[in-house]
């Protein structure tokens, strides 16, 4: 969900996640033991917005909005060959990656004011694996990865999700055409 392991969600913070299934054999151990996000209950998947609008302005005509947005783009098949990094983070890379720059750069034209990651980061289409600052531990994990790629998956939909206090949770899902 983050690039900066040391950050902490708050609560009614929301967020618009790809689900990536296919990537839970590869990466669900290392997830659960190295990603804060997926402590948190969000699975395996690529962010299109952190954060998004507060929970409370999350209405229905948001909703209806991100409908007409998601709708508008095809779904699309995507690939995960590679491992990245980021300082202390590894993740996987999604190829191609310019459809969820795509969805990313609507979403942020319709709510300039919520931009990725605060306006901290670029927005780099990515599947957190593992946040640490031991290097050793990001090897290990890359060296156990590439035994499970590449693989393949469909993106179909866009999830929002909404950070409770104490765990995420789905609240809608917008589906691509």
């Amino acid at each position: 969900m983050t690039v900066d392991a040391s950050a902490s969600f708050v609560s009614g913070q929301t967020a618009l996640v790809v689900p990536v299934p296919a990537a839970e054999p590869v990466v669900r151990a290392w997830r659960d033991r190295y990603d804060p996000a997926a402590r948190a209950g969000v699975p395996a998947h690529v962010t299109v917005l952190f954060p998004f609008l507060p929970a409370p302005l999350v209405d229905a005509d948001t909703r209806a909005a991100l409908a007409g947005i998601f709708g508008s783009h095809p779904a699309f098949d995507v690939r995960f060959e590679d491992c990245g990094r980021f300082p202390g983070v590894l993740y996987l890379a999604p190829d191609p990656d310019t459809p969820f720059r795509r969805l990313t750069e609507a979403v942020v034209a319709r709510w300039p004011e919520a931009p990725p990651y605060g306006g901290k980061y670029e927005p780099h289409p990515h599947l957190t694996v593992a946040q640490s600052e031991d290097d050793a531990v990001l090897d290990e994990a890359e060296a156990d990865l590439r035994t499970g790629l590449p693989f393949s998956a469909r993106v179909s939909k866009v999830d929002l999700v909404t950070y409770t206090g104490t765990d995420w949770q789905h609240l809608e899902s917008f589906a691509l055409r």
